[in-house]
């Protein structure tokens, strides 16, 4: 039983951002549009979740134009999720805190007055402030006008003191102790870590406090008028699951599984029930929960062929088929990503790559042409709009041409299960439209989800489907815009109606009819496989360790027998799969096993300081003998580094032996570098954040999870349920004589209704779905 919070995030534009630079931003508009989402799997003790917006210099450091934060609070009085524009505030140093330290608190009777004694043990993950990536962290302690401070500790995010102050609690003396955490700083003045702020008076009830406590920014400050550095649009939205046992879950799944085993000629018709009574803007969400449900119970494509049944039996034009956004078209869109992103990157990924690699002016409406933005040809003289045209036609014709022929060679490297549902697809399309004036609607169909929905939204933004790891600028935008454009059209079987939209397409009009009969040839192909040669390859793909994640890092060569800098790196490929972290030279090359996955004990960052950059982590870990081990890797950028670990953790949360605690620094000399203890077998200065991960479409599915969404999307529904029940019961009653006492106990609706009951009980028990702790009282007075 685990209680999960997850945060739901789309980033969505900015407006009205100030010019940092003389050249504006990087994407040279103040008003930048992102359309991003990232889901975010945090531990339920998060307080606030930041956005910063930067102005990305290449040459110096960026440039932050302001920030907007959002408390858990803020968010759970959002039920439905947060949704609309934020102002960006000014980015204070002295709100910039982080971390939390080590209090131990007491009132102590004395001779003439009780003493408070407050002992200043140690801090963690403390705001580097110095250029070195660390800080040189003190703490001042003031109460009733006296203030005692700490030793200084050098170059240490996370310093222990051990230090204890007294002072004499006098009648009507303040209420406030005060405990603050600064850097100190030899020529300039000091910068504010934190702080903490306690209530004696409560304190002298509870005798003795110890724990770590938060450090607060200072907000005392009088703040910039909100609006001025302009809007964030964004959509956030807090979930906390309970997760109950799998045992818990068995009925529902089983109820659902057999409701999908016995298809369209099923009794209860639960399936359509729940199309039926889900709203349009959670429809995405459910059908990509029930997809993972029945992709772990091993029946994703009869769940999508009753879908594609139910969908065919409310169709009467074949024009119309899959247009709409249905709980058919939105789960085969979860299916193609969940269990197809592998084969899109293996078909589109070189392509995409060279489109970015070789950022041509590309344009084919005359009405856009800017001939300046091409400059001169070979022949030293500006291209005319002619010469430009042609020029661009000859390479989206390249283009085009490419992905068709490596599409075409990929039948066999598309997954079996893919293969299997565009079969029952195809079959069952024919079956309802079989006149021979819709024999290309079998074809269209297959393409309605293939290209428009799949292929040609990853060619118009590679970064959302991990293709790229940046946009593409306005140049290469446009080229994949046309190019996703030439897909459409030969996914829509090179109709009049496609041709008559953008007349100005016409010339890549000989490449788009030649593709038809191309794609018609790879669909024809794609679907002709059996049952046995599915089961074959999916039994041949169940004996490979298919990659979790893979690509290059670097890898430190010392291995901690030689001076830790930043120049010890090596470059690898690397290989994440459910059993071993392995490398190799190149991709091809042979693979050497690094850490087994059974053995990882933790994924964590690593200090800036400790080798120059921001973008290491450290996987701690046991070798065959038991003993303790860590290599650390170095990554190109932050996405990258937190992709990386949150593979790490999700395949390794299951693990016996996962550490509670881990030094962010390394053992350099005689001493950890983060906290300065000499003991390297010493306990770590810092938690670890086994729970902060990301959730990606290569996850390993969590059956429980995806159990207990839709058991939670149920019960939103539950009312209307037994309003349907009561209807089904009425009419049934009027129109027909039960013929046994059992045969309530088959209406799968009851079954339903029964089951949320049950799961209702279960969580009323959960010791997790109790009502949060409260506040502690000694920080009432911090502000």
């Amino acid at each position: 039983m685990a209680k999960r919070s997850s945060l739901s995030i789309r980033i969505v534009e900015g407006k009205n951002l100030p010019a940092k630079d003389m050249t504006a931003t990087v994407w040279k508009t103040l008003c930048p549009f992102w359309g991003e989402e990232y889901q975010v799997h945090l531990p339920p003790t998060f307080h606030t979740v930041a956005f910063y917006v930067m102005d990305e210099d290449a040459l110096s450091r960026d440039d932050v134009i302001g920030k907007v934060c959002l408390t858990r609070d803020a968010l759970a009085a959002h039920p439905k999720g947060f949704s609309g524009w934020a102002h960006l505030t000014e980015v204070d140093p002295d709100e910039e805190v982080q971390g939390e330290i080590h209090l131990r608190l007491e009132v102590v009777p004395g001779t003439r007055a009780c003493r408070l004694r407050c002992s200043v043990l140690e801090a963690r993950d403390l705001a580097p402030k110095d250029r070195n990536g660390a800080s040189d962290p003190f703490v001042r302690v003031r109460y009733n006008g006296r203030t005692q401070e700490t030793s200084i500790v050098k170059k240490s995010c996370y310093p222990r003191w051990n230090e204890t102050f007294e002072f004499e609690v006098e009648e009507g003396a303040p209420e406030a102790l005060c405990v603050e955490a600064w850097d100190w700083d030899l020529v300039s003045r000091n910068d504010f870590l934190g702080k903490v702020v306690f209530n004696v008076h409560r304190l002298g009830a509870a005798q003795q406090e110890e724990g770590w406590f938060r450090l607060q920014p200072d907000q005392s400050k009088s703040r910039q008028e909100e609006g001025n550095l302009g809007s964030l649009q964004l959509e956030v939205r807090l979930r906390d699951e309970t997760v109950l046992p799998s045992g818990c879950y068995q009925p529902l799944v089983q109820l659902l599984c057999r409701e999908v085993k016995l298809g369209i000629q099923g009794p209860g018709q639960l399936i359509p029930l729940i199309e039926e009574m889900t709203s349009t803007e959670c429809r995405q969400e459910v059908a990509t929960n029930l997809l993972k449900l029945f992709l772990g119970q091993g029946l994703a494509k009869e769940f999508l062929d009753l879908l594609f049944q139910l969908e065919l039996g409310r169709t009467s034009e074949a024009n119309t088929l899959f247009r709409s956004n249905s709980l058919a078209s939105k789960s085969m869109e979860s299916f193609l990503k969940v269990a197809g992103m592998r084969y899109l990157h293996g078909v589109l990924g070189p392509i995409i790559d060279r489109i970015f690699e070789e950022k041509k002016y590309v344009e084919l409406d005359p009405s856009k042409v800017e001939v300046k933005d091409v400059g001169c040809s070979g022949l030293h003289r500006p291209q005319t709009e002619a010469e430009l045209l042609e020029q661009s036609a000859q390479t989206l014709r390249a283009h085009l041409g490419a992905l068709l022929s490596s599409l075409c060679r990929s039948v066999r490297a598309c997954p079996a299960v893919v293969r299997a549902t565009f079969r029952q697809l195809f079959r069952r399309v024919r079956e309802r439209f079989p006149s021979a004036q819709h024999q290309d609607v079998p074809f269209i169909a297959v393409t309605s989800f293939l290209c428009l929905r799949f292929f040609s939204p990853a060619i118009m933004a590679p970064k959302l489907f991990h293709l790229r790891e940046r946009h593409a600028d306005a140049r290469t935008s446009r080229t994949l815009l046309l190019l996703a454009k030439a897909v459409q059209n030969v996914g829509n079987m090179d109709t009049p109606a496609s041709r008559a939209k953008e007349a100005w397409m016409e010339p890549l009009q000989p490449t788009v009819h030649q593709g038809v009969a191309q794609l018609k040839d790879f669909i024809t192909k794609l679907v002709d496989i059996e049952e046995k040669e599915e089961l074959d390859l999916q039994r041949a793909l169940s004996l490979q360790a298919t990659p979790v994640k893979e690509g290059p890092l670097f890898i430190h060569r010392t291995k901690g027998k030689g001076p830790l800098m930043s120049s010890s790196f090596k470059k690898l490929y690397f290989f994440l799969t459910t059993e071993a972290l392995s490398f190799a030279k190149t991709p091809s090359s042979k693979k050497c096993a690094l850490i087994k996955l059974a053995n990882i004990r933790a994924a964590e960052k690593v200090e800036e300081k400790s080798f120059g950059s921001s973008h290491v982590m450290q996987v701690i870990y046991t070798d065959d003998a038991g003993r303790p081990q860590t290599s650390y890797l170095q990554c190109k950028c932050v996405n990258e580094l937190n992709q990386w670990l949150s593979a790490l953790r999700k395949v390794s949360i299951n693990n016996t032996g996962l550490l509670g605690s881990y030094h962010p620094g390394v053992f350099r000399g005689d001493k950890w570098s983060c906290c300065h203890q000499k003991d390297k077998t010493d306990l770590g200065c810092d938690k670890t954040r086994s729970q902060v991960t990301l959730q990606e479409w290569n996850d390993p599915l969590d059956h429980d999870l995806e159990a207990q969404l839709i058991y939670r999307h149920l019960l939103g529904m539950e009312a209307a349920l037994r309003e349907k029940h009561r209807e089904l019961n009425t009419s049934t009653e009027a129109g027909s004589v039960p013929t046994g006492p059992g045969e309530a106990l088959e209406d799968p609706l009851a079954q339903m209704l029964q089951v949320l009951q049950d799961l209702r009980e279960a969580h009323s028990r959960s010791p997790a779905s109790s009502a949060p702790l409260e506040p502690n009282r000694l920080l009432e007075l911090q502000t």
